[in-house]
């Protein structure tokens, strides 16, 4: 089933400067997606584009078959509580405790009232809980964030993403800021989890090694354009450098 489709995506933040460009592509239920390209291909702001944390100018989300750009403020909202979203940089509340910061990520069903009141139900709270031990972490539960290290930080932003109960989630570059071992370690409870819970991951990442061993399928960025999207498999050394190179780019699907 197909969960999300984008259909002729463009994004401008001027007149002169096109960020994404036409872009076209599906993702099915349950796929595990990589985008990878250099920087400045415009990766962050197609998943900003995604749940319109920025408005698209051209082009059609679908998301469920809803358009996306067509929704109002509150029906966005409750839209979004099917949409997780992990970042580079946690977007965590530092000085609040992990258990507190997961279950920010209930807020989407909260009223205003009694998201400022932190009213959650028993039911959440072990769902929170439940999340850091799949993610070897509960005992941190009551520590503040920035007392965490960075890997451990992002854990806390994934179980955060998790409790909404999505069915899709967008993350980040979720390891750029950490070491090669906390790396393997987020992106082993990503794909593990993710898969366990039949949730769809689309993921940005730098590293292409990463994102041969984890996805199902990795979509090639640069300038704005899709100029790969196929399995990770055919993702070889010309189509690399194609992909991050500066020769005449052109579509290549496969």
């Amino acid at each position: 089933m197909t969960l999300l489709a984008l259909e002729g995506l463009a994004k401008t933040y001027d007149s002169e400067t096109n960020v994404l460009e036409d872009i076209n592509f599906q993702v099915e239920a349950g796929e595990f997606v990589s985008i990878i390209g250099p920087s400045g291909a415009g990766k962050s702001t197609l998943l900003r584009c995604i749940n319109r944390m920025v408005d698209i100018n051209e082009g059609i989300v679908h998301f469920e078959n809803t358009n996306i750009g067509l929704l109002k403020k509150k029906e966005l909202r409750k839209l979004r509580t099917n949409i997780g979203m992990i970042f580079q940089h946690y977007n965590l509340v530092p000085r609040l405790p992990v258990i507190e910061n997961v279950l920010h990520g209930r807020f989407g069903y909260k009223t205003m009232m009694q998201g400022l009141l932190s009213q959650f139900t028993e039911k959440e709270k072990r769902q929170a809980f439940f999340l850091l031990e799949k993610l070897g972490i509960a005992e941190h539960a009551y520590k503040r964030c920035d007392q965490l290290s960075g890997g451990q930080q992002q854990r806390v932003g994934i179980a955060r993403a998790l409790i909404q109960d999505p069915k899709l989630v967008l993350c980040d570059e979720p390891i750029a800021s950490l070491d090669p071992n906390a790396s393997q370690v987020i992106m082993d409870h990503l794909k593990s989890i993710t898969s366990e819970l039949n949730i769809t991951c689309l993921v940005n990442l730098h590293q292409v090694e990463v994102a041969q061993k984890y996805s199902d399928r990795i979509i090639g960025l640069n300038e704005g354009k899709i100029i790969f999207d196929g399995p990770n498999h055919l993702v070889t050394k010309d189509r690399i450098n194609h992909i991050y190179g500066t020769e005449s780019k052109k579509l290549i699907t496969v």
